[in-house]
């Protein structure tokens, strides 16, 4: 592994490994914050440990973000709310490490994958304000040109292409889902709820939060039999979820589509023995198959932090693929052709689904409960994208 370690100030760094040399501060303002970075890195993939330290006022909350020069991905973060939008990162605080004092610091860190060069960002800017100590943008000369709308609630929410049908959760006017979505509790119901939440969100200022217990009676999903409607032979669905417990051993169920063409039986995408999967509910199928190699193929779903799901359903031929945070996952991508602990299960008979409905929530068919916030849907005919 070979680590990097730098500082961003309000004058330039030369950047060596292992080492930061740091310039002496001109006349300019103050810098809004200081970022130290230490990157571990290997092949395809690094680790990143980050401290800022406030240059400023005392803040009670904080965001740091930053631009990647090239293809970095995040893929898992911890003590902030790390979130990527193409090249641009956010890291916000949690409840526990958002007040600052003036000059007093806090560290959190990210995983992440990258092909060519790792190169370090060159700017920050905390809670919006540029860390290289320029002074604040001037107020613009009014004209006589209108002014740029400021988003109302009804608009898209992030990524949605303009042949995708989309739902942020920002025009649910009340605590209980309505509109296009409904509660159910699919045979039995119990101590699973569901309730629009203004204070967690990927974007804008509202998602989808299910409280899901453990136990089948447990269960709760939001449905939207609306939003499918995108496309009617090839499904590609993209969502943001944030959760707070590890997928469990047991087999549970976080999205669940009704297949018209397999006996009005669901679709599930969930998780088992730590790591997501797929699992068909007319035969118990799953993708991958659960054996050892073929799990070590799928990936767990990072807690704590916003993760991009996508995947793609073909209802032509019945092909499967699954991407997280950016990255296709291996054991989750049924291409037609048996392979040994992925999909060889799943191929057993002809599949071709016709899915009619998207439900959000969560299952437990024994173990596991979990506390998930949704937002940011996307259904269209193309790949969404994060």
């Amino acid at each position: 592994m070979r680590g990097r370690l730098f500082a961003v100030m309000a004058t330039a760094v030369v950047v060596a490994a292992g080492s930061a040399v740091v310039g002496v501060p001109g006349a300019s303002a103050a810098p809004a914050c200081t970022v130290g970075w230490t990157a571990n890195q290997w092949a395809t993939g690094f680790t990143a440990d980050v401290q800022v330290t406030n240059g400023g006022a005392a803040v009670t909350s904080w965001t740091l973000s930053w631009t990647f020069a090239g293809d970095q991905r995040v893929t898992s973060g911890w003590n902030a709310a790390v979130t990527q939008s193409g090249s641009v990162v956010t890291a916000a605080s949690l409840g526990w490490n958002g007040a600052l004092a003036s000059g007093a610091s806090t560290r959190f860190g990210f995983q992440g994958t990258y092909s060519g060069t790792n190169a370090a960002p060159a700017a920050f800017t905390f809670n919006g304000v540029s860390c290289s100590g320029d002074a604040p943008t001037p107020t613009p000369t009014p004209s006589t040109s209108p002014p740029t709308p400021t988003p109302t609630p009804t608009d898209p929410p992030q990524g949605c292409g303009p042949a995708a049908l989309c739902d942020g959760f920002e025009n649910q006017s009340g605590s209980a889902p309505a509109g296009n979505w409904a509660v159910t509790y699919p045979d039995c119901s119990g101590a699973g709820t569901a309730a629009i939440d203004r204070t967690v969100a990927h974007s804008g200022s509202v998602s989808l939060r299910i409280n899901g217990a453990a136990g089948y009676c447990n269960h709760v999903f939001v449905r939207n039999s609306q939003i499918l409607g995108a496309t009617s032979t090839a499904w590609y669905v993209r969502f943001y979820v944030r959760h707070t417990t590890a997928l469990a051993t047991a087999h549970v169920t976080a999205v669940a589509m009704r297949d018209s063409a397999d006996g009005q039986r669901d679709l599930r995408f969930g998780g088992q023995n730590g790591a997501l999967q797929f699992n068909r509910a007319s035969d118990d199928a799953t993708l991958p198959e659960q054996s050892p190699a073929g799990v070590a193929l799928s990936a767990p779903l990072p807690v704590n932090t916003w993760n991009c799901v996508e995947y793609k359903v073909d209802g032509r031929d019945g092909t499967i693929e699954t991407w997280l945070n950016g990255a296709s996952v291996p054991g989750l991508l049924e291409d037609g052709v048996p392979t040994h602990d992925i999909d060889s299960q799943w191929l057993n008979r002809a599949w071709r689904p016709a899915l009619t409905d998207l439900r959000l929530g969560w299952e437990s068919y024994g173990e596991g409960a979990d506390t998930l916030w949704y937002d940011d849907v996307a259904v269209s005919a193309t790949r969404n994208g994060c």
